[in-house]
């Protein structure tokens, strides 16, 4: 019996599911950048659709990388000061290269340095780790967790019916705002005022 064992198995043995998990997070990181019109392009950005106790599963995976996204956007802005703009080989460059301000900005970048090659690891997909690092960091960079989402859908898997769920990043796809939800809520107890129309002159 399976006590105390968090995790589906979801009929395979590890390796397999680790693989799976793999290319799953990738392809919905690299749904983020696509061309419009692309043959295999994506209907919505940042969607995929896969079954419900799968998509339970994935996301914890997939939450993981983002948090390692941010946390090396934060250690690559450390370091951006200390870099320097000169091209490489140069004379400029050697002398930074040998100076103590290349062994700060070594010390600041390695963190992200971590990060990203603990991602490669997870995901072997060089196009997804960039993206992950890119536009997905920029876009969680102020958001404390809960960066997907995970809604069923009424459509069945053709052959065996099984139950089928979006898996999507919050933020673009979001139906209604927060805010808008406390406003709403907020002039729900607000007065009712009616103006009526001023009475026109009389002839007399």
């Amino acid at each position: 019996m399976r006590h105390r064992i968090a995790g589906r198995t979801l009929g395979r043995n590890a390796s397999h599911r680790h693989a799976m998990f793999r290319n799953m997070a990738a392809s919905l990181i690299k749904t983020v950048r696509f061309e419009e019109g692309a043959e295999g392009a994506p209907k919505v950005a940042g969607r995929i659709i896969t079954t419900v106790a799968k998509a339970k599963e994935l996301r914890p995976y997939i939450e993981k990388l983002i948090t390692m996204a941010r946390k090396a956007k934060v250690s690559d802005a450390k370091a951006e000061p200390l870099a320097t703009k000169a091209a490489r080989n140069t004379e400029e460059w050697k002398t930074w290269r040998q100076s103590k301000q290349w062994q700060d900005w070594a010390q600041a970048r390695a963190a992200g340095v971590n990060y990203r090659r603990r991602a490669f690891a997870l995901l072997r997909d060089q196009e997804a780790v960039d993206i992950l690092f890119g536009p997905l960091a920029t876009q969680f960079a102020d958001r404390q967790g809960g960066y997907t989402r995970i809604l069923r859908i009424a459509d069945r898997r053709l052959g065996d019916g099984g139950q089928q769920a979006l898996v999507e990043f919050v933020g673009k796809n979001d139906r209604r705002k927060r805010g808008q939800k406390k406003a709403r809520a907020a002039g729900a107890g607000a007065p009712v005022v009616v103006e009526t129309p001023a009475e026109a002159p009389s002839a007399g």
